[in-house]
């Protein structure tokens, strides 16, 4: 049984190589009162966003496998899962390209203001300018600019690499050894990163110690110039302060994919600033990482009916 299977495939795709596995029931949305009884007489159950907390899952007495149709899996209750000896799977690294795609897509909005420019143009403000070339805002060239990351897992390292190719100096935050990092790539304390990034780029779990990483307090390291990019999590920066920062001109751009509450809120400080560039969480979801998302839950639940799990985080 799928929960909330309409983000993933909202018909473009197909689930039926999940269907030759098995009797399969498809739910576009699940509302949290609707899963008990939907899920009751299941024994495999995949979701993306919709919670399995321990409340439910001890009604669920036929349950076996939870499928998280996503990479992250905080939507399940591990410990009472193991308690029951539930095997809990996620999909690693299936949007690696389109997450690292929109960050940069999200820069060179702020950068270059392309769709800025479009939409001067179709007002007539070339057509009507004295002169061949027609601008006014700061256009940005990245070369030579420092590029900092905070974590290097599989994004944090496509996109490293990604600001390398425009020739920017890349600097990061990270548990590995700087052995282990690419020669490209200099390791810096987070009082450096904060301090010297040009653009800075979030790629860290959200965790206790990230959560709101990004503050008030860490928001005044950074330069007043600098351009700040969310494509990880919402709750690793504070809404309040970033915005704060946004109206007093102490950040020149916060470019996010994702926010504290999603859907958006519509009291969201960040919604009614200027230089706030948010995308309604979809770095993820280019039809080539959905497709390859189906692909990798499909190979788990099968790898599961033949014992050999794969892809387990419980």
């Amino acid at each position: 049984m799928i929960l909330d299977g309409y983000t993933a495939n909202p018909g473009d795709l197909s689930w039926g190589k999940l269907k030759e596995l098995g009797a399969l029931t498809v739910y576009e949305r699940t509302q949290p009162e609707e899963t008990v009884a939907r899920a009751k007489e299941a024994e495999m159950v995949l979701t993306n966003k919709v919670l399995l907390r321990r409340q439910e899952i001890e009604q669920l007495p036929n349950l076996k496998y939870i499928g998280v149709l996503a990479t992250g899996y905080n939507v399940v209750d591990l410990e009472a899962a193991r308690e029951r000896g539930i095997i809990v799977t996620n999909v690693p690294a299936y949007s690696t390209e389109s997450v690292a795609q929109m960050v940069f897509a999200h820069l060179l909005t702020v950068t270059n203001r392309t769709e800025h420019y479009a939409i001067q143009n179709r007002q007539g403000k070339w057509t009507a300018s004295p002169d061949f070339s027609y601008w006014d805002t700061t256009l940005t060239e990245l070369a030579g600019k420092t590029f900092g990351i905070v974590g290097l897992g599989n994004i944090g390292k496509r996109v490293a690499a990604i600001a390398q190719a425009f020739d920017m100096k890349v600097i990061a935050y990270t548990s590995k050894a700087a052995s282990q990092l690419p020669e490209y790539i200099e390791k810096k304390t987070m009082d450096e990163l904060l301090r010297e990034s040009d653009v800075l780029s979030l790629h860290c779990p959200l965790t206790a110690d990230t959560k709101q990483l990004i503050n008030r307090e860490t928001l005044q390291k950074m330069k007043s110039s600098a351009i700040l990019i969310n494509t990880g999590r919402g709750p690793l920066i504070n809404d309040q302060d970033v915005a704060e920062a946004l109206n007093n001109n102490r950040l020149r751009a916060y470019c996010t994919d994702v926010l504290t509450e999603e859907p958006a809120k519509s009291d969201n400080p960040l919604l009614q600033c200027e230089y706030a560039y948010i995308t309604p969480h979809i770095a993820w979801a280019t039809c080539e990482a959905r497709t390859r998302l189906i692909e990798i839950a499909t190979g788990n639940v099968k790898a599961f009916i033949e014992g050999k799990a794969q892809n387990v985080v419980s």
